[in-house]
């Protein structure tokens, strides 16, 4: 996903009971110098896939640590770099929310990895369109005969 435009340019389909931390190697383009993720992602950077990768992982704190930091200027000051990190992951949740909510693909249904995972792709596509705001025009008309 491209923080900057909103957009997904990513997009990999896994069984369920996968954790995505599994795939964060995969994620990520040559270019990529920072990564953002949920508590979810907690300890990628150690895994082995991503050992010799350039990359900074900026991931969530968990919120039991989250509420528990003291209310001085260190703990005010880690709240607000959370506060950012949230920020930034709204945006590129966006069209998650624009597939469950405008698509209404709220749960999915067990048609075999390679269907769901075509699935996405389409959803994907069309809220990538969406959220660029393409306007679909007839550019020719015909009459019934």
């Amino acid at each position: 996903m491209d923080a900057a435009s909103g957009l997904v340019h990513t997009l990999i389909g896994t069984a369920g009971n996968m954790s995505d931390v599994t795939q964060a190697h995969a994620l990520l383009h040559r270019d990529d110098v920072a990564a953002m993720g949920d508590a979810g992602y907690r300890g990628v950077e150690e895994g082995s896939e991503n050992l010799g990768k350039s990359v900074t992982w900026h991931v969530a704190m968990k919120r039991t640590k989250r509420k528990a930091l003291p209310n001085n200027k260190l703990g005010r000051t880690t709240e607000k770099l959370e506060h950012l990190k949230a920020s930034v992951r709204a945006t590129v949740e966006h069209p998650f929310h624009v597939v469950k909510n405008l698509f209404g693909h709220r749960q999915a249904r067990y048609r075999g990895l390679a269907k769901n995972t075509a699935q996405l792709f389409t959803l994907f596509r069309v809220a990538n369109l969406v959220l660029t705001g393409a306007q679909f025009r007839v550019t020719e008309t015909r009459a019934p005969s």
